[in-house]
């Protein structure tokens, strides 16, 4: 009896041990890691082929690029005259006008404050469990109603019995509401990803958010960003409701990080302010 107690007591052991090493150091080993590069480049075949139709096979290229720059433009940018909703201006803070939220439309709401230049700033604490929290930090400045310009920095820490270990994550990314709707906007960034530390590399970045507003003083958000840093995904997800008062907020949610192979989720409390 004894001795399968003690059998049992080391397999837990092992497990726990298993289960509960550095994902962070785990994360940056792998972003460090670099691709094999043993494939070889496939050889170009040349082939001769008659010229008569590349008169008419040019045009009908000609014609689908003009279809697809169309319909991309349409879906990022759209279409200003004659999508009224997207010269709606920036209110001075979401709920500034009574049931809206980032926008409104100027010629509906005379007692509207047009305002060329907004600050928003947050801060949220997150937590996995007594060995893995970290903070994120995002400030956003939207000089007019069109684009913007987003930052974020995740810190992120975990520590081990007789080990301790961090991780650096920013996001840098240009900002567009495809949507701006008064009580729903939803968007695009694009922009470039980098992670510190011992690794020290940048990626691309790009994706999406959408934030609703309801009737009283309380919103919801969503969020993603995809990236890629030495071809291993740093992806970056987050859900959150927030309480306005005035131009301040407090906010409750979730995140979910993709850092190459290992991911991490976080419940969030955090606020804000509108400058």
């Amino acid at each position: 009896m004894k001795k399968i107690v003690f059998t049992l007591c080391c397999s837990l052991i092992i497990v726990t041990g298993g289960y509960s090493q550095n994902k962070l150091d785990k994360s940056k080993n792998e972003l460090n890691q670099q691709k094999d590069l043993n494939t070889a480049a496939p050889q170009s075949s040349s082939s001769s082929s008659g010229s008569g139709g590349d008169g008419d096979g040019s045009i009908l290229l000609e014609l689908l690029g003009k279809i697809a720059l169309f319909t991309v433009g349409m879906a990022t940018v759209g279409h200003y005259g004659v999508e009224n909703h997207l010269h709606n201006e920036l209110t001075e803070y979401p709920f500034y006008i009574s049931e809206h939220g980032n926008y409104f439309d100027t010629f509906l709401n005379e007692n509207g404050n047009i305002n060329n230049f907004r600050f928003d700033f947050k801060d949220k604490f997150l937590y996995n469990n007594g060995n893995l929290f970290g903070n994120h930090l995002e400030a956003k400045l939207r000089p007019f109603q069109y684009f913007y310009i987003k930052a974020d920095y995740y810190q992120l820490f975990e520590f081990q019995e007789h080990s301790s270990d961090n991780l650096s994550l920013f996001y840098f990314n240009l900002g567009y509401d495809r949507i701006r709707l008064k009580r729903f906007n939803l968007g695009w960034t694009l922009g470039a990803s980098y992670i510190a530390n011992d690794v020290n590399k940048f990626g691309f970045s790009f994706g999406a958010n959408a934030e609703y507003f309801c009737k009283r003083n309380i919103s919801f958000l969503a969020g993603a960003k995809w990236s890629f840093i030495n071809e291993k995904p740093v992806n970056a997800f987050e859900i959150e409701g927030r309480f306005h008062r005035k131009n301040y907020f407090i906010s409750v949610g979730f995140e979910h990080l993709d850092i190459a192979t290992p991911n991490y989720n976080f419940a969030t409390l955090g606020g804000g302010i509108y400058l």
